[in-house]
């Protein structure tokens, strides 16, 4: 079992990036393989709804999306990491995760998703609410905590401080392996994943 990482921040080690080694420790010490991808501080393009993935197999752009999407197909669970950034996940974080799930063409389904946010003060309810939503479209089980997955400070060391908000970065963490262990048990039991339909699209003005 494998959990892919993604850090949503343009600081590659600042307070999102020590949320997700607390969660990615205790995966760990649940026997659960980790790989953490930094998106890095480069500009990441918007989706362009060329829909040119549908005939590729991968975005037209060829860049960080590309390079991570082997990575997010072959994980069994994926938690993403963004600071917020005017009650919402970083410019970075939106653009990539935009491409990567519109042009996964349903590749990531059933794989559970968590989301984790990181804040000085406010607008992290706005920011968790909208990851959510990536998984909430693509037939994935959601990752919970304790509480709200959020954690506050300006720096690292302050994001430390957060008792509250680190403890509930370890339960993520237990919660994903306990997530994925209860998946393998049920396909060494013969338990397969829900059949899927045919995509019913029903456009409001006709």
């Amino acid at each position: 079992m494998k959990v892919l990482l993604i850090n949503g921040s343009p600081n590659g080690h600042g307070c999102t990036y020590t949320a997700l080694k607390e969660i990615e420790k205790t995966l760990r010490a649940e026997g659960v393989e980790t790989e953490m991808f930094y998106l890095g501080n480069k500009p990441i393009s918007g989706c362009m709804g060329c829909r040119q993935c549908y005939t590729l197999g991968k975005c037209v752009i060829d860049d960080v999306v590309n390079k991570v999407m082997p990575k997010a197909i072959a994980a069994d669970g994926i938690i993403v990491g963004s600071p917020v950034h005017y009650a919402a996940a970083s410019g970075q974080a939106t653009s990539f995760l935009d491409r990567l799930f519109y042009s996964s063409a349903g590749r990531l389904a059933y794989k559970p998703g968590a989301a984790i946010v990181s804040c000085r003060r406010g607008g992290a309810s706005a920011a968790f609410d909208q990851l959510n939503k990536y998984f909430t479209i693509s037939n994935m089980p959601i990752v919970s905590g304790n509480y709200w997955n959020q954690i506050h400070g300006n720096t690292p060391e302050e994001v430390k401080q957060d008792l509250e908000g680190m403890q509930n970065m370890r339960v993520i963490g237990r919660n994903m392996a306990w997530l994925l262990k209860c998946i393998e048990a049920g396909k060494n039991a013969g338990i397969d994943r829900p059949e899927g339909e045919e995509k019913i699209m029903t456009n409001f003005i006709r």
